[in-house]
């Protein structure tokens, strides 16, 4: 029961936007996990609280910025999942573990454990896995390059996460189709689904994600128009004050290279140096990702 309130009131604080808060938790639930106990537990009364706390952990670590040891805690989720044996614990350990590499922009793995918990889903009939792993498929499609196939399958994922009438989320993935309607040189349908997501966000009080909403929103203006840069400029400088207020890391990391780019582009190279530099000399890993390695990029130029 402890653990189960933990992980509960560890979402909350996730949902929320403070995942600094809602990692304290997690791990709080996990030093209370007994695997004899909660092995019946979850078989008895369907309590995978354990497998959650585990999975949302990750991606608690990723944005707080250890983009490292979020994949290690996403490998334990996975673990435990497989030695309960249990479908839908697995679903949740594929699922979540997808959505993870998502995060890190990592395409061939999200499509890989996508794949997986379609698979089981299908084989179980767990409607709202099955929408988040077409989802999270879809958008492994785009970054690989299949855009309009991927975009389509997105779609059918989210009028399938719509239809089990759960709301968490789903200002999430809106961001992400935002940004395959981007990849597909179409940033006016991506700023309206924006609009959508933006305004469910502030409805739910959603704001994890809010970071990331409104980076996208001035990559998208940028996309549309060299005529928005005043407009993306400020959409970077709020993505980057929520970040900070979250400690979300990861997140300001990826709205600093974004502002960064455009002053770049503007001929603002000491303030895109000087905005950029200390933000990404914060990371001790995560090297090898997407995120850290553009940004490093970035900044190579900016000295040269």
């Amino acid at each position: 029961m402890l653990l189960a309130a933990h992980y509960s009131l560890g979402a909350t604080w996730f949902w929320l936007g403070a995942p600094a808060a809602a990692l304290t938790h997690f791990t709080q639930g996990l030093a209370l996990y007994d695997p004899k106990q909660h092995r019946t537990a979850v078989f008895q009364r369907g309590d995978y609280s354990g497998v959650m706390c585990l999975s949302r952990g990750a991606w608690a670590l990723w944005l707080l910025g250890y983009p490292h040891q979020a994949v290690a805690r996403s490998h334990e989720a996975m673990t435990l999942a497989q030695q309960l044996a249990h479908p839908f614990s697995l679903s949740v350990a594929f699922s979540w573990g997808a959505a993870l590499h998502q995060f890190r922009r990592e395409g061939r793995a999200v499509q890989e454990r996508a794949e997986a918990a379609i698979s089981l889903t299908k084989e179980q009939g767990f409607p709202f896995w099955l929408a988040v792993g077409s989802l999270l498929r879809g958008w492994a499609l785009v970054h690989q390059g299949q855009v309009e196939e991927g975009i389509g399958q997105m779609q059918q994922g989210l009028r399938a996460h719509h239809a089990t009438s759960v709301e968490q989320m789903r200002p999430y993935w809106l961001a992400l189709l935002a940004d395959a309607y981007g990849s597909m040189g179409q940033p006016e349908a991506g700023l309206a689904v924006l609009v959508e997501a933006l305004t469910l966000a502030e409805t739910t009080g959603e704001r994890w994600c809010a970071p990331e909403l409104y980076r996208l929103k001035g990559a998208l203006l940028l996309q549309q128009s060299s005529d928005h840069q005043a407009e993306a400029e400020t959409c970077f400088h709020h993505a980057i004050s929520i970040a900070q207020s979250q400690q979300a890391k990861s997140w300001e990391l990826r709205a600093a290279t974004s502002l960064a780019r455009l002053w770049q582009q503007q001929g603002k190279r000491a303030e895109a140096h000087a905005l950029l530099a200390p933000v990404y000399g914060w990371f001790t890993e995560g090297f090898d990702t997407a995120d850290l390695q553009e940004a490093k990029v970035l900044l190579e130029e900016l000295e040269g």
